[in-house]
């Protein structure tokens, strides 16, 4: 059986010591399990709910600290831009060059990466449905992208929740052939805390469960050491220690 695609990493780029504590325990379970596990974080989350909110280092030290962690371990990259200035230097060294699900309707940012990235990865946006993803999908790849896949991470009709279809991936996959579950944003709850986000984090392993029964080809966790802590997106961020379970599971279970 083919093996899935599995995306990890922090929400964020934070200090040096995190970021090698995750990147080399994600090397770990990648040659332990004998699967790829590409590495994700964002040099700039540009979404914050609050404008007091931490937000990352910024594109130039991020994509060094993303080529770093690349270099030493060997990890293929995943970040993701949010102006489409950005997608070429970010091409440089991601493999995967990310849309965010807020901009996934943005053209020039589809163009951009389109025409950069090795593989550019739009996220469904919260307000479309499975099927409206056709266009995205159909700019990025009129617009010469090499490969495209596209990700499930639910649907927010206001009141500080997401629901997730899982319908949604079947029907991706009646025009785009890689379609990935978010199962750490899907558990997500938007503004629940005020000024940041909420989230249901123990949800994440039966998200990834689920979505593997409706066809997904990978999975996408955001990960860090002490949730809790983390900078951004700690409630719904799995647990570094639960991530080699997570995937152990997912290779073990049969649809």
């Amino acid at each position: 059986m083919k093996k899935p695609r599995i995306i990890a990493g922090p929400c964020v780029i934070e200090e040096s010591a995190i970021m090698d504590t995750i990147a080399s325990t994600i090397c770990d379970i990648a040659q332990r399990l004998d699967v790829d596990i590409i590495f994700k974080a964002s040099f700039d989350k540009a979404n914050r709910t609050s404008i007091e909110s931490y937000r990352g280092v910024g594109m130039e030290r991020g994509l060094q600290i993303l080529s770093d962690i690349k270099g030493k371990y060997g990890l293929k990259i995943l970040t993701d831009i949010h102006e489409a200035w950005q997608a070429e230097p970010a091409a440089e060294v991601a493999d995967v060059v990310q849309i965010p699900a807020f901009l996934c309707r943005q053209t020039d940012i589809i163009i951009a990466a389109a025409r950069y990235a090795k593989i550019v990865n739009i996220k469904k946006g919260q307000f479309l449905s499975g099927m409206d993803m056709r266009h995205p999908y159909i700019k990025a790849m009129e617009s010469g992208a090499k490969e495209v896949w596209l990700t499930e991470r639910g649907n927010m009709f206001g009141y500080n929740n997401l629901v997730v279809d899982f319908r949604n991936i079947i029907d991706m996959h009646q025009f785009a052939p890689t379609v990935i579950m978010d199962c750490t944003h899907s558990v997500q709850r938007p503004g629940e805390m005020g000024n940041h986000s909420g989230g249901n984090r123990e949800l994440i392993p039966y998200m990834a469960q689920a979505a593997k029964v409706f066809g997904a080809d990978g999975y996408f966790f955001e990960v860090h050491p002490s949730p809790d802590n983390a900078l951004c997106d700690g409630p719904n961020s799995l647990s570094l220690d639960l991530l080699e379970q997570t995937i152990t599971t997912l290779l073990d279970s049969k649809k």
